[in-house]
């Protein structure tokens, strides 16, 4: 019997330690596929070709036609990001995990397509939704990280409170407990490998 792969979306509001946790699961686990996006921003001085693919704005419009890619957005700037369909169906076909850090925009998309739709889809998805331990707490480290305006800061509390509502849409909610995020990537881990 060959192994079954799948797909696992690990989200979260920003601050929530969503970077850290995928950090570490790519340190720790070299069994796992950790997909590049596709974009059209320019690459910035000593970036690699590690965790982006990139292409020109032709090559993304090529990319959308032909459907090579899973969910794609205009992302800070009006620059493109995509998930490509190449970076993550073979890999599941040969029974691997791939990690993916998705916003809600892409978690909507991906969970919505031909391939993962359930129940007629041909692929297993798996969501990890991370939650801050209270709106407090995910406040102050977006304050602690730089200073930002009043504006900004509002901004991002909407954005957040917007992104905190999909975490019941889920599979699994995992909160990330202040001064705890090795019990949050034990968890995370133990669900993955569900």
């Amino acid at each position: 019997m060959t192994a079954v792969g799948k797909l696992v979306l690990l989200m979260g509001p920003s601050g929530v330690g969503k970077s850290v946790i995928l950090k570490q699961l790519t340190a720790r686990h070299a069994e796992f596929v950790f997909p590049r996006s596709a974009t059209t921003r320019a690459r910035r001085r000593g970036e690699g070709d590690d965790l982006y693919h990139f292409v020109s704005d032709a090559e993304f419009d090529m990319l959308v036609r032909e459907n090579q890619l899973l969910e794609w957005a205009v992302v800070h700037g009006g620059a493109r990001y995509g998930t490509l369909l190449a970076e993550i169906l073979p890999a599941i076909e040969q029974g691997k995990t791939v990690v993916r850090e998705v916003d809600v925009q892409g978690f909507e998309s991906i969970r919505m397509s031909e391939h993962f739709r359930r129940p007629e889809g041909d692929y297993r998805l798996q969501s990890i939704f991370i939650l801050p331990e209270n709106r407090a707490q995910l406040i102050a480290r977006i304050t602690k990280r730089a200073p930002i305006s009043s504006e900004e800061l509002e901004r991002r509390i909407a954005s957040m409170d917007h992104e905190l509502s999909t975490a019941q849409l889920c599979d699994l909610q995992i909160v990330n407990h202040d001064g705890q995020i090795e019990a949050t990537i034990a968890a995370v881990e133990q669900a993955i490998a569900s």
